[in-house]
């Protein structure tokens, strides 16, 4: 049943991005036109109204019905073929021509957001990639460090017998055998479901006021539910990630009468869905060689850079400090959005 909800994910991200995106510059698909349009009533003097903009022509097929739902997915009425090249090799030029009007030949970024969240999640549902078997990873690392502390223990009496033997001082030794004695012994609690919630405190953060806290200090209390109501929420929420991010990209110019916030959201939308489609990509990569696909970590900061020195006119200098900064914002906000997700995670 996952490969199937995984594929109805891809399909709805299509159909979802489809109906956002507009269809103005695109040539109508059927044999006959209406002199009347069917929705407003206008006259008829093109293959669009003039006045509401729908098609002069409306398919009653059950044939262009589907024509129409795949082409939504695989092709976005041809623009996705002269979006996806500019996004990966010229972000700045196809974010600053679409700030600056030219809309009719590119997939919208919110289209293409709602495109690439889907997309990603069902690539990660049939592969089993980032949240796949996250709760059984999660309890294999911990037999694994389990067994490296009990090693390190081993070795560290040893060498204390050893100390011991020689009259040498053993404090150091001792402290390090307590650190991972209480190291195992919060292991062996979380594996026999009798850890504190001290064990699961996240830094302080529920004790953040409002709902935020209360939800992060609920969720630390039954970590594998959080974990899977995260998995079911992110792709829900991922429209959060363009808010989150936009602050810290203003951050970068912050007294320019030049870029404005509008600037700065689509700059956010575009990046979001390239890295979106570069974890898919080195995802699938990974099947067949993952030394490339461990390649794909370097390809954020370079992007970023080019898409900051092609939108914003900035100097090679400028852009390069622009993206090391980016670069910083981006684990961060990733951090505040993780933060979100376990939050309503605990509140659910």
């Amino acid at each position: 049943m996952g490969e199937f909800e995984a594929i109805g994910d891809a399909v709805t991200g299509g159909v979802l991005g489809r109906a956002v995106e507009p269809k103005a510059g695109e040539a109508a698909d059927g044999h006959t036109h209406e002199r009347r349009c069917l929705n407003c009533g206008a006259d008829l003097a093109g293959p669009y109204c003039s006045q509401c903009g729908q098609h002069a022509h409306v398919h009653r097929t059950l044939s262009a019905f589907f024509h129409d739902l795949v082409h939504g997915v695989l092709h976005f009425e041809g623009k996705i073929w002269r979006t996806l090249p500019l996004l990966a090799l010229r972000p700045g030029e196809l974010t600053r021509r679409y700030i600056d009007g030219q809309r009719a030949s590119f997939v919208s970024p919110i289209a293409l957001f709602l495109f690439s969240v889907f997309l990603m999640f069902a690539v990660m549902g049939l592969t089993g990639g980032m949240f796949g078997n996250g709760a059984s990873e999660a309890r294999q690392g911990l037999a694994q460090e389990l067994r490296s502390d009990q090693r390190r223990v081993v070795r560290l009496e040893t060498q204390r017998q050893d100390a011991v033997k020689a009259g040498k001082p053993t404090a150091k030794i001792d402290a390090k055998l307590q650190s991972t004695r209480s190291e195992i012994a919060a292991i062996e609690a979380v594996q026999t479901g009798k850890a504190p919630i001290e064990t699961f405190q996240l830094d302080g953060l529920e004790e953040l006021p409002g709902w935020i806290g209360s939800g992060i200090s609920k969720a630390t209390k039954n970590p594998e539910l959080t974990f899977y109501k995260i998995k079911t929420n992110a792709y829900k929420f991922s429209w959060a990630l363009i808010p989150i991010s936009v602050p810290f990209v203003w951050l970068l110019f912050p007294f320019s009468r030049r870029f404005r916030l509008y600037d700065h959201t689509v700059f956010v939308t575009y990046s979001l869905c390239f890295m979106m489609l570069l974890l898919i990509s080195a995802t699938l990569v990974g099947f067949v060689a993952e030394w490339l696909a461990s390649l794909a970590w370097l390809v954020p900061p370079i992007h970023m850079y080019r898409q900051l020195k092609g939108t914003y006119e900035v100097s090679r200098w400028g852009g390069i400090w622009r993206a090391a900064a980016l670069t910083l914002f981006a684990f961060i906000a990733i951090g505040l959005f993780s933060s979100l997700l376990v939050a309503i995670g605990g509140l659910e």
